[in-house]
C-alpha cells in the first residue's frame, strides 16, 4: 500500500503512512493533508505559491492584515507601529522576501514581508 502514497515533502522518505485524513512521515515526523499531496503531484496542481502570515493563516489578494511588530522605515522618523491595519493587500513575487504589496495610511505604497503581518 505504501507504493501508492507520495514521499514526504520535507525529507523525501518513502516510508509515509496514513493516519486518518493525514499522511505521516515516521522519519522526520512531518504531517500533511492527503488532499494537499494530490494537488502538489506532478500535473495535479497549478503550482501556485501559498503565502502564509506569521501565525500560519493563508493570505489572499484583498485581505486585511495587521502588522505584528514595529517596523523601521527609511526616511521616516517614526516607522510603522505594531497593530497598524493594512487593507486590500496584493500578493506579489517581491524582492528579498517582500511578498505583500500594499498602501499604508501616512506612508504610501510599500512592500511588506508576510512574516511580520497577521490576518485580521
Amino acid at each position: 500500500m505504501t507504493e501508492n502514497l507520495p514521499p514526504c515533502p520535507r525529507c523525501s522518505s518513502a516510508y509515509t503512512y496514513e493516519m486518518g485524513a493525514l499522511l505521516v512521515c515516521p522519519e522526520c515526523g512531518h504531517e500533511w493533508s492527503a488532499s494537499a499531496a494530490t494537488d502538489s503531484a506532478p500535473g495535479g496542481g497549478a503550482g501556485e505559491k501559498v503565502i502564509k502570515d506569521s501565525v500560519g493563516n493563508v493570505l489572499a489578494d484583498g485581505d486585511t492584515v495587521t502588522v505584528v511588530k514595529t517596523l523601521k522605515v527609511k526616511g521616516s522618523p517614526s516607522g510603522i507601529k505594531a497593530g497598524t491595519k493594512v487593507r486590500n493587500i496584493r500578493l506579489v513575487d517581491g524582492v528579498d522576501g517582500h511578498d505583500i504589496d500594499c498602501r499604508i495610511e501616512g506612508f504610501g505604497p510599500m512592500q511588506l514581508k508576510s512574516s511580520v503581518v497577521k490576518k485580521a
